[in-house]
This record gives C-alpha cells, sequence and structure tokens, in this order.
C-alpha cells in the first residue's frame, strides 16, 4: 500500500449518506477512467490503493464496467481489513427479477466481498423501463429482496438521460440513494439539479454526483476551466458525494486534495461558471442522448 499518511492528519470531509449513514467521504473513486478497462491490473491497483490511501471511502462499480469489479476483488481479497473501512458499491443494468439477482452473485463474487453497501439499478433511461423494472417480475423485485437478505445495505438508482425518468423513479420506488450528473452544464440546463436533486432531499436520500468533468472537452487553464473548479462547483450542490474516474494515482490525489480542502463556491461564482457554459450546454449534455 502506498504510504502517504497524510490522510491521517487531515481526513477528508464526510456526509451522512441518506438519513441513515453511514458517513461517507464527500469524494468518491468512480469506476471510470482506468477501472473500466480489461489487462491494466497494475495500473488499476495503484489507483485504487491511491484511493484507500488518501482516506476516500467510497469505490463505485458496476458489472458494465469492463474489469471494474475484478480490479476491486483482487486489492479486497489482500486486504480484507481495507474493504471493512470501505463503502463498495456496484449496478445491475437488468431488468427483470432473475438477471438483477444473477448480476448480484457475480458482483459479489467478482469483488470478492461478503455483501454490497450500495447496489443500484443502473441507468434508467425511459418510462417504458421505469414499468418493466418495477412491474411484476422486474428488477426492482431483487433489490428489495437483496436489501430483505443483507446482500446490500442500500439500495439506488442511477440515470443521466431524461431528469423526468429519473425523478419519477426517486418519487415512486423504496430507494436509498439516486445518482445523477452534477456539472455547470446541468447548472445551465433544467432537470437533474432543479427537479431530481431536490426531490430526493425531500425523501432523505443520498444523492450520488456523476459527470463531474462532464465539461471536460472545455477544460482549459486558460479560461480557469479546471478539474478542480468541475469538483469544486459539484461539492457546492446538496450532494452527498461526488464521484470521478480516475487514470493514474497523480489524478487520485487531485481528487482527495478537493475533497480534504473543499471550500464551497458563492452562488456568484456558481453562477458565473454556469453562464460561461450556458451556450454550449445542450451540445455537451451528450450523455442525455442530446446531439
Amino acid at each position: 500500500m502506498n504510504d502517504n499518511h497524510e490522510a491521517d492528519i487531515n481526513p477528508l470531509s464526510a456526509r451522512m449518506f441518506g438519513r441513515t449513514g453511514p458517513e461517507v467521504t464527500i469524494v468518491g473513486l468512480g469506476g471510470e477512467g482506468i477501472l473500466r478497462t480489461h489487462g491494466q491490473e497494475k495500473t488499476a491497483q495503484a489507483v485504487i490503493e491511491e484511493a484507500i490511501a488518501q482516506g476516500i471511502s467510497y469505490f463505485d462499480s458496476a458489472r458494465v464496467y469492463a474489469g471494474s469489479e475484478s480490479y476491486y476483488g483482487s486489492i479486497w481479497a489482500k486486504s480484507p481489513e481495507a474493504r471493512a473501512r470501505v463503502f463498495q458499491a456496484s449496478k445491475s443494468a437488468s431488468r427483470n427479477r432473475q438477471g438483477a439477482l444473477a448480476d448480484l452473485e457475480r458482483s459479489i463474487s467478482t469483488l470478492g466481498v461478503d455483501y454490497l453497501d450500495l447496489w443500484q439499478i443502473h441507468d434508467v433511461q425511459t418510462r417504458k423501463e421505469l414499468e418493466v423494472i418495477a412491474g411484476p417480475g422486474g428488477a426492482l423485485e431483487a433489490f428489495i429482496e437483496a436489501k430483505e437478505m443483507g446482500k446490500t445495505r442500500h439500495i439506488g438508482v442511477t440515470g443521466h438521460h431524461d431528469p423526468d425518468v429519473l425523478t419519477a423513479a426517486v418519487l415512486e420506488w423504496s430507494v436509498d440513494s439516486v445518482m445523477l450528473p452534477v456539472n455547470p452544464v446541468e447548472g445551465a440546463l433544467s432537470g437533474f439539479l432543479d427537479k431530481t436533486l431536490p426531490a430526493a432531499r425531500e425523501k432523505g436520500l443520498a444523492v450520488i454526483g456523476m459527470k463531474i468533468l462532464g465539461a471536460s472537452g472545455y477544460i482549459s487553464a486558460e479560461r480557469g476551466i479546471t478539474p478542480e473548479k468541475l469538483i469544486r462547483y459539484a461539492l457546492s450542490q446538496d450532494i452527498t458525494v461526488a464521484i470521478v474516474g480516475c487514470s493514474t494515482p497523480s489524478h487520485v490525489n487531485t481528487l482527495a486534495d478537493m475533497g480534504r480542502n473543499f471550500q464551497p463556491m458563492s452562488f456568484e461564482e456558481q453562477n458565473s461558471l454556469v453562464d460561461w457554459f450556458r451556450p454550449y450546454a445542450t451540445k455537451m449534455a451528450y450523455y442525455r442522448g442530446v446531439v
């Protein structure tokens, strides 16, 4: 493991995960970046171990994220004490009960854990999917069953295509968390930040911010648009944790530094950043399926 003990001296800020906890660090290691690859064990291990050393406690993965679960599994198998200190999340994109339960068993086995801290219904996009997932034999049955059996501590839903669909899931389903895009582009558009996020908070759900660097194509030091600024913008919203995929230990250090030294943006600074992105917002919300 990395011998960097800075996290022991100055720990990362943490927030309660929903109404019942536990606390998680305000920044988490996303399942993208190096983790969404195959055959990069050495670099992936270095990234995960750096996150552990820096005191990051939230770790993201998904069945469909290439080798992400197996990369984690190689770490937790060797360091069960490290696994016991972290919040491990994964996701299933299956829409029916049988497929979701099969995904859960594979996730638990591949991750080398006895249970998940959070299991999420992955990437809900349409009203039809809402009906199928919540209908007889739908995936929601598997998620509720898994929580009742102790195979996951919390259940959640994720989405980045249609804020109305994700808001409906938040309002209609008995979930503990929601994952949604949080960046200045979303500040310029309607939906996720002004509808889904408040609905989730009203129900006491944890909110996981993703697509934090969704404006990365426009990052420019000359313009003052940096990863640090985008992470800071996300953390200034009413979210629980901001997750960012990292490709190197250096990226992890940047993420951890933001979690350790976070200072909220003023509304004026947030509005100025959003206004800069406003002319490009529709094009940059590529993850919504907008062309």
